[in-house]
Formats: C-alpha cells, structure tokens, sequence
C-alpha cells in the first residue's frame, strides 16, 4: 500500500493546498495553455478534492492511496457517475504528478487508482403484448412470408442468437468434412444449436413456432437450388444470412407500427424476460440461453424489475406523482 507523503504542513489546514492548487491552475493556463473550460474542469475536481480531505480534516500533500479510493467510493456512493469520477481521478493525478516535479512530493497517491466500471445499458425487450403481435403475424402465403414468420417464432420460442438461427440445417447432416451445426428435431419439438464457444445446446420450441416452421418447410422445397441442407433460404435458394435477417425483422416490425428498433437480439431478450418474468427460474433462462456463467444471465432480473417498478408506479395509489 502506498504510504503518505510528509510535509511540514500542518494536517486540516488547506491555505497551502489552496495556495498550491492556484499556482497548478496558473501553470495549465500559461504553460499548457488549456482552455477556459478545462481550467473550470480542473477547479472544480480539485475543489471537489479539497472538500473530500478537508472533512476528514487531512491535507492533501499528505494523501495515501487507501484514502484517495476512500474518497473515490464516497463519489460512488453519491450516484455519481463513472465517467465523471475516472475524469476528477485523472485531474487530481495530474496534479499529484505536478506537486512532485515541483514540490518534491515523494509519490502519487492516485497511481492505481480507477474508477468503477462503467454500468453497461439494459437489453431492450419488447413487451409480451408487441413480442407476440410481432411474431404471430401471418401476413401472405408467399415463401418470403412464410420463413420470416417462421424465423421471427423461432427467435421469440427457442431464444436463439441470429447466428444460431441461420446456421440451422432442415436435419442433422454428417458428411465427408460437413457436420450440421444445427438443426430442429420436429418429432421432439426441440431445436439443437451450437453457440458461443462451440458449446451445444438443445432448447424447446413451441406449438406456434413448430406450426410456423412446418407452414415453412411445405414450401421449402420450390425455393431449393444446390446445398439442400439449410433450414431456411433466401428467394435465390441459398442460406439466408444474419443481415437479410436483421432488415426482415425491422421491416416487419415497422409495418406493425411497432415502436422500436426491433432486431433478432431484441427476440432473444424478450424471450428471456417474459420467461423470466413468468417461472423466476434464472438456472433454467441460463441453461436455454447458453449462457456459460449465472452472471450474463442476471442482467434479465433487472429486466423483470424494471417491469415490476413500471407495474407499480402505474397502479399503486401512492406510487403517482
């Protein structure tokens, strides 16, 4: 651990620390010379400091690395950001880094420092209502109509990654130097995929998905050109790829007026939502998403909670503004 700095000054009294703090001020103006806005910037964290070390009345040349993250959890603990809090880290090592070219200040006491990780945004999943509106659409009987429904309720029944999804064969296929990475199994109602890391798994599908894709696999046949092994194909008989996906279920969604930039993630969101939202089996969302650790999966009970907050706030007579 990083050992305080001793100094002549008196610990609780900041006239130095102020006085010094102004003359770092004067230097990025003069010598660096930064901005209006950034000297604010600057000020403005290292006052920020200053009132962090004057409530524990410490002087700030003598800071040890255990009371700059003391200082750092407190900002947390605020609800301050975590870009703001790795932007005043950065200016107090810039002045600590200053103090002992200049001051003879023995070390940095912000070196190792970081701030906290960034909060990664929520997935975005459509409510049930929307979900289910947009995959049970039939639309006409046209091939192109036909597999993109059959698409849109596989993603939305099984969970399925857009890459799992078109990497499907109509049936397990081992040949020569060609072994299926995916396939349904129609008599179990099941759907074998191979996901991240090679790792395999087999998920349910439902009534409505497997009527869906036995509507599919009756037309199949008319779109079929060279390779027969692709569950689903684009009007040229080839396998379909994830971005003739992707600009099939936009398209589709906007048509319903759905609010939303729906894509085939956004399916596989939902999936995990509404199932979550329904069983409260996190093992059970875990394993049908292959997610290899709980931890990718948990991000889905914020998911549920945000549902249950909008519940609340919209029904309960106290929650109304």
């Amino acid at each position: 651990m990083t050992q305080g700095n001793t100094h002549p000054t008196p610990s609780g009294d900041g006239s130095a620390d102020n006085s010094q703090i102004a003359d770092y001020l004067d230097m990025l103006r003069s010598q660096r010379q930064l901005s209006v806005h950034s000297i604010n910037a600057y000020e403005l964290d290292l006052q920020e400091l200053q009132r962090l070390a004057d409530a524990q009345a410490l002087n700030l040349n003598n800071l040890d690395t255990r009371q700059i993250r003391r200082f750092t959890a407190q900002l947390h603990a605020r609800e301050l950001n975590a870009r703001s809090i790795a932007r005043k880290l950065s200016s107090w090592r810039g002045y600590f880094k200053w103090l002992m070219e200049q001051h003879g200040l023995t070390n940095n006491p912000v070196e190792g420092v970081r701030a906290p990780k960034k909060s990664k945004p929520l997935p975005k999943a459509l409510g049930a209502d929307d979900a289910v509106r947009l995959v049970s659409h039939r639309g006409d009987d046209q091939p192109t109509s036909l597999a993109n429904r059959a698409m849109f309720e596989l993603l939305y029944s099984s969970g399925l990654r857009v890459s799992e999804l078109i990497d499907l064969d109509i049936q397990f296929v081992q040949q020569d130097n060609y072994s299926s990475a995916g396939w349904v199994d129609f008599e179990q109602a099941e759907v074998h995929v191979t996901g991240k890391g090679n790792k395999p798994r087999i998920v349910p599908v439902g009534g409505p998905a497997m009527m869906a894709l036995r509507d599919w696999i009756a037309i199949r046949g008319s779109l079929l050109k060279a390779d027969p092994h692709p569950l689903f194909l684009t009007e040229r008989g080839t396998r379909i790829s994830a971005r003739l996906v992707q600009l099939r279920i936009k398209a589709h969604a906007q048509s319903l007026n759905i609010p939303a930039n729906v894509h085939p993630h956004m399916l596989r969101h939902s999936f995990a939502s509404h199932i979550l939202q329904s069983s409260g089996d996190l093992r059970a969302v875990q394993e049908m998403l292959g997610h290899s650790s709980i931890a990718a999966t948990q991000v889905y009970t914020s998911l549920d909670f945000q549902h249950l907050a909008k519940v609340y706030d919209a029904a309960h007579p106290r929650a109304k503004k």
